[in-house]
């Protein structure tokens, strides 16, 4: 069973400076772990909301360290320091809008203030980056939505192969 890496970026000018301690991060793991039965090997950076650290963090995570996926999370609202989408689409060489809709779709079933967020995905190499709401519960939330099509997609574009824990969650793959 392949060992699968997992870059996670929390984008959090307040956790970066210790005004609160960030759970998010955390809860990434929780849920990965949950719904991904190979080992995981966890790469974590807790920085500021900077347009150019995230892009050099992001590229660091897949050119350097070679992660399967990346998950940020924060930063992906409306405010004027919320730039991660961008960071995303800077350093990507496809963007997947379809995660983004999904996981808004989801969330709207919660919250009516989630057609605010602007999550998104996208691809560079061998690596799907994934960006994700700050709060755990809205992380829990949007990645059972948009988890089942993430295997198939590290498949897609040559990443490590996911064996999924079943009785949490079902991965799509086709048929051969």
């Amino acid at each position: 069973m392949d060992k699968i890496k997992i870059g996670i970026v929390v984008a959090s000018d307040r956790a970066f400076s210790g005004v609160y301690e960030d759970l998010s991060g955390k809860a990434i793991q929780e849920v990965l772990y949950a719904y991904i039965a190979n080992p995981l090997d966890y790469i974590y950076h807790l920085i500021e909301d900077e347009q150019s650290q995230i892009e050099d963090t992001l590229i660091k995570l897949c050119d350097q360290s070679q992660c399967d996926l990346v998950v940020t999370t924060g930063g992906t609202g409306p405010a004027p320091r919320d730039v991660t989408p961008e960071a995303t689409e800077n350093v990507c060489e496809k963007i997947l809008p379809g995660f983004g809709e999904l996981m808004r779709q989801n969330s709207l079933k919660y919250v009516p203030t989630a057609i605010l967020s602007r999550q998104t995905a996208g691809i560079r190499g061998k690596t799907l980056i994934l960006n994700l709401p700050g709060k755990p519960k809205s992380i829990k939330e949007c990645l059972e939505a948009v988890f089942p099509a993430i295997p198939y997609c590290i498949d897609l574009i040559g990443g490590g192969y996911i064996e999924v824990r079943e009785e949490n969650i079902k991965a799509f793959r086709p048929k051969a």
